[in-house]
């Protein structure tokens, strides 16, 4: 069963939207909309915010009739920081993919304002919390595995072709915020010049396991807090997509069961692992015929996503003050010193991280 849940919430919609430009620009925008829309512009309120600088704001419809309680989500990407274009792109590809990507019902991409259908608050997180003890997150995740089988398995469409690579330049990049924010400045380490080196040789490791992946559509936060729990069935609404990339098959289904926001015992990600393996199988992907080679690929490619974490939650600390991120730090840590003692070929990299943790290394046994 699930171990842990320390995420602090979002804001939620009861808190007023702060009296600046950009709200009084969105709200002069929703004004000017379709009236059918019966769009309430004194109800904006907050919806939730992100790790970015966008924002999301809840408002509600004109009730009448089977519409009564009706709610729109408006985006705010403020240009130049945030392109809402990512954003247009994949949501068209989830949806012609079979997925649930919320519809956009109005959109102003050069001032940066979407108009979007509301999936509500309840994320899968969320679910989680209110009913830790219940059985229906076997459902929701056997859903969840399934759209992402959905999503891997959907033919070569322009959209799909269209995606950025996760080639070698992104994939150090991510890495290398491992070092810059976590090492550096949020544990205050230096490493040597020697010390350097074997880090950058454990990246590239790590690089090459997930370049020798097949490549498959890839959302890169395909996890609880990105998933909605919606009314009508098990199979999540997708939310935060527009980072969608070309990139390795097991990058989504590792941010799925090594959440950096919730952690399952060990034998029920396994129990996960090999009912998507099977699923992937069936629909074609081109997954590792031998699942202890798969299980490999998926672990490894959680340690560079996990490294990456660990850097991305110091960043958005110390640069961004956002300090809620530190309390999901100890369940990353931990999934990074898991799978980095697990394998002998990673032990050069394993006697950077102890160092950095101060800790004595376990002992290790290879896959």
């Amino acid at each position: 069963m699930w171990q842990s849940i320390t995420a602090q919430p979002l804001p939620r919609a009861s808190l007023e939207p702060p009296p600046d430009d950009r709200v009084s620009q969105l709200r002069q925008w929703l004004a000017g909309l379709d009236p059918d829309l019966g769009l309430q512009i004194q109800s904006l309120r907050i919806a939730s915010a992100d790790a970015s600088f966008r924002r999301y704001f809840r408002l509600d419809a004109q009730a009448s009739g089977s519409d009564a309680g009706a709610s729109f989500i408006a985006m705010d990407a403020p240009p130049p920081q945030e392109d809402v274009g990512p954003f247009l792109h994949v949501q068209a590809l989830l949806t012609q993919s079979g997925l649930r990507a919320p519809a956009v019902l109005a959109s102003n991409a050069e001032a940066g304002f979407l108009l979007l259908e509301d999936f509500g608050d309840l994320t899968l997180l969320e679910a989680l919390r209110a009913d830790p003890a219940g059985t229906a997150h076997q459902a929701r995740y056997r859903g969840t595995l399934a759209a992402l089988v959905r999503l891997q398995s959907a033919p070569a469409t322009e959209l799909s072709r269209g995606l950025a690579r996760y080639d070698r330049a992104l994939l150090l990049r991510e890495l290398a915020l491992y070092p810059e924010w976590y090492i550096s400045q949020h544990k205050g380490v230096t490493l040597s010049d020697a010390e350097t080196a074997q880090l950058q040789s454990g990246f590239e490791q790590l690089v090459d396991a997930a370049l020798a992946q097949p490549q498959v559509t890839v959302h890169r936060d395909w996890h609880s807090r990105n998933l909605m729990v919606l009314d009508d069935g098990v199979e999540p609404g997708v939310l935060d997509f527009q980072d969608a990339v070309h990139g390795p098959l097991t990058y989504d289904l590792v941010s799925l069961l090594r959440d950096a926001y919730i952690a399952w015992e060990d034998e029920q990600v396994l129990d996960w692992a090999i009912r998507y393996w099977e699923q992937a199988r069936a629909a074609g992907i081109p997954v590792q015929s031998d699942f202890g080679l798969f299980w490999r690929d998926f672990e490894w490619m959680g340690l560079q996503r996990h490294l990456k974490v660990l850097g991305i939650f110091a960043r958005l600390s110390l640069r961004d003050g956002k300090d809620r991120y530190l309390a999901d730090l100890p369940r990353v840590l931990h999934y990074v010193t898991q799978t980095v003692h697990r394998y002998d070929a990673l032990a050069p990299l394993a006697r950077i991280i102890d160092r950095v943790e101060n800790r004595t290394r376990q002992s290790g046994f290879t896959f």
